[in-house]
């Protein structure tokens, strides 16, 4: 049980009580005692004076020492509370009434006496007591004749051993185990509240735990949010519930992006071998037959080997840099240099570029870009790659007379690029991939030598710009990727 937090609070709390019951019960007491002590010695004050002018055996001023032990005697018979002692002006013990053996001094300290003689002393006093070596009872005590040069004290100790005796046996009655049984009572009354009061205070501290198990059980994988999401913390076990919250979010985020990306490092390897081999074997087969049978080829063919063994090897390099290009955006290490840009401009510059393409290609190569510079704030380098990207696919996937148009429109947050083809279409089961990975070499109709991650490359561009990228097609009918990025009022 100590090994939890509520278990520890336990213990701590009937610790406590136990010490302050403890305390307060010692201290009870004490009080107690003293309070006795003090009415006892107020009540009885002048019972000495009473007793040296009332009780004392006088003859010509001087005691009658013979008749001393059976006064005394007779006086503890009727009040047997006290013990009357005679004590001489030195505080020497002179005369009492006890068997030989019970009183062991034979002096009574004078400090105290005086003490309680002053008009104004404060009770209670306590005086030596002769039956105890280090005992200090309450007493009264009087002057025996002149008070300011007496010849003796008469010292009466109110609370002899018949009191003290009295009083042990009081200890065990009833009274007194009720008390006990009270203070005992309250104690456990006050241990049950603390512990129901603790359980309360520790109840999302134990769900918390609970939470952290459960979470752990399931590999860090699954969490359910233990902190209240309004408001500001209550008090540190709500800010810990949030650290924890917030820790396991992003530790789950981190777990489900590994994964991701340790799937996407699989398929890219599979990929990569995939189409590596290809234009590494085509590359391999010419040169070995340029090797082999060099002596035999004609110069014409000698040239269409050598010129086939540059298109791999082009096509090799074309694929190992859009992979590098790729995995760089992806990483997040590509750095951006961005400017404040005019997308119009952008735009007319890629068109030109394409131009004697689509002339050769017989195609008619439109743009339409609206009054306005349509300004933007990126990358030139990186968006220029992206009106690339579009432009070259919308033209490879158009045949003779057909149309390809770029279009640009502004509005009041955004400027959105369209490029729009008259060419083959994409089937509807192929749409939701054509921003994979390698997927234009799955299409049959595509005779290139491209890689396919052209439009992976252009997602990822544009979502580092804060844009979306949307496809819409018709088999037969044509293509239209439509871009949105931020205008300069409200870019990145």
């Amino acid at each position: 049980m100590l090994r939890t937090l509520y278990g520890r609070l336990a213990a701590a709390l009937l610790v406590i009580l136990i010490m302050v019951g403890g305390l307060f019960f010692g201290a009870g007491l004490a009080s107690v005692r003293h309070f006795l002590d003090e009415v006892h010695q107020k009540l009885n004050r002048d019972l000495a004076e009473h007793l040296v002018a009332d009780s004392l055996p006088m003859e010509n001023g001087e005691i009658r020492h013979e008749e001393l032990e059976h006064i005394f005697h007779v006086l503890m018979v009727i009040n047997p509370s006290i013990e009357v002692y005679l004590l001489d002006p030195t505080g020497q013990i002179l005369a009492f009434s006890a068997p030989k053996g019970i009183v062991v001094r034979d002096r009574v300290e004078l400090d105290p006496i005086q003490e309680f003689l002053e008009v104004d002393s404060r009770l209670p006093i306590l005086g030596d007591d002769p039956r105890n070596p280090t005992g200090s009872k309450v007493f009264s005590a009087a002057p025996i004749g002149s008070p300011t040069d007496p010849d003796g004290f008469l010292y009466v100790v109110l609370a002899g051993q018949q009191w003290d005796s009295a009083v042990a046996m009081l200890q065990g009655s009833y009274m007194l185990r009720l008390g006990a049984a009270a203070v005992i009572t309250g104690l456990v009354v006050a241990l049950m509240v603390g512990l129901l009061a603790f359980a309360w205070i520790t109840r999302r501290a134990r769900r918390l735990e609970r939470a952290m198990a459960r979470f752990h059980d399931s590999e860090f994988r699954e969490h359910q949010s233990v902190s209240p999401r309004e408001g500001p913390p209550k008090d540190e076990i709500d800010r810990l519930a949030r650290s924890f919250d917030a820790m396991a979010e992003r530790l789950v985020a981190q777990l489900d992006e590994i994964e991701r990306t340790d799937q996407l490092r699989r398929e890219l390897v599979a990929n990569i071998s995939h189409d590596l081999r290809t234009p590494l074997t085509s590359l391999r087969g010419f040169l070995e037959t340029l090797a082999l049978k060099q002596p035999d080829l004609s110069l014409e063919e000698r040239q269409r080997y050598l010129g086939g063994a540059i298109r791999q090897a082009d096509r090799l390099n074309r694929l190992v840099a859009d992979l590098f290009e790729l995995a760089q955006l992806e990483s997040g290490t590509q750095e951006m240099e961005v400017e404040s840009l005019a997308l119009a401009e952008l735009a007319q510059d890629a068109v030109q570029q394409f131009r004697l393409l689509a002339d050769e290609r017989g195609v008619e190569l439109e743009l339409k870009v609206p009054g306005g510079p349509a300004m933007i704030e990126g990358d030139m380098g990186l968006l220029a790659r992206v009106l690339d990207n579009l432009l070259d696919n919308g033209l490879r996937h158009t045949s003779d007379g057909g149309h390809v148009t770029l279009g640009l429109r502004e509005r009041p947050q955004w400027v959105s690029v369209e490029v729009s083809d008259t060419g083959s279409g994409i089937a509807p089961e192929d749409l939701p991939h054509v921003f994979d990975r390698f997927f234009a070499t799955k299409q049959p109709d595509l005779q290139s030598d491209h890689a396919g991650l052209g439009l992976a490359i252009t997602k990822r561009i544009v979502e580092l710009h804060g844009g979306t990228i949307e496809v819409a097609s018709q088999p037969g009918e044509g293509t239209t990727f439509s871009v949105t990025l931020p205008a300069s009022n409200s870019a990145m």
